[in-house]
């Protein structure tokens, strides 16, 4: 069922518009009142429509953004034939997805990652990268319910920010030494389930007085399977 109405829609579509116009701003102006007043002027909403759609300022048009983007990503990948690919393969494709779908608006990302590296902002940050992630995952066709869910989402979670501060500052043609950065992350998580089997096999060879062999045989780390 659908329980959209017209004044709903209209205003999320409203609010997209102001996104758009924004993010001709944010380069110069920042995430800021000044830079949304434009906005709107821009878009031709009135003045108050800003406060209306953004009840917290940047942090709220932050948290928008990043969540466009992240249906954008879901959106483009569908059109694609991921089960075709490795999983590894499928979360690199997302990720270099993603970024290119924002490549226009690197200023954007850099100016809100500085907004939520504020400590009150933190928890807001935390929310915007498991929403991109868990879109990342679920875009590649995982469908765990187990331990495994969190783990591969936090495991992700440390690539694809290493990745996003890599492909801010990279200079090269079409971000080519992003991709390799990118392969590189995947590659040394992928061996983290091999190296947790090690521990194991070892930790069954030696004496155990803190209870690590028990840890070890319950840990399940998630990974990029081949």
């Amino acid at each position: 069922m659908n329980d959209e109405t017209p004044e709903t829609g209209r205003f999320e579509a409203e609010r997209r518009a102001l996104l758009d116009a924004l993010l001709d701003h944010v380069p110069f102006d920042g995430w800021t009142g000044t830079a949304m007043a434009a906005a709107a002027e821009q878009a031709g909403l009135d003045a108050e429509f800003p406060h209306r759609a953004f009840p917290r300022g940047a942090v709220d048009a932050i948290e928008y953004f990043n969540r466009v983007a992240d249906t954008d990503m879901a959106a483009a990948l569908a059109e694609e034939d991921l089960e075709a690919m490795r999983v590894r393969d499928r979360i690199a494709r997302a990720v270099r997805v993603r970024l290119e779908q924002n490549a226009g608006h690197r200023d954007a990302v850099r100016r809100g990652l500085t907004v939520l590296s504020f400590p009150p902002n933190g928890p807001v940050g935390m929310r915007i990268l498991y929403r991109t992630v868990d879109a990342i995952w679920r875009a590649a066709g995982d469908s765990a319910t187990d331990f495994n869910f969190y783990t591969k989402r936090g495991l992700l979670a440390g690539v694809y920010s290493a990745t996003v501060v890599y492909w801010l500052n990279d200079g090269s043609e079409d971000f080519s030494r992003t991709w390799r950065f990118l392969d590189r992350r995947i590659d040394e998580t992928m061996q983290i389930p091999k190296a947790l089997q090690r521990l194991r096999e070892t930790a069954e060879r030696l004496p155990d007085p803190l209870g690590l062999r028990n840890f070890l045989r319950q840990a399940q780390p998630g990974n990029f399977r081949r």
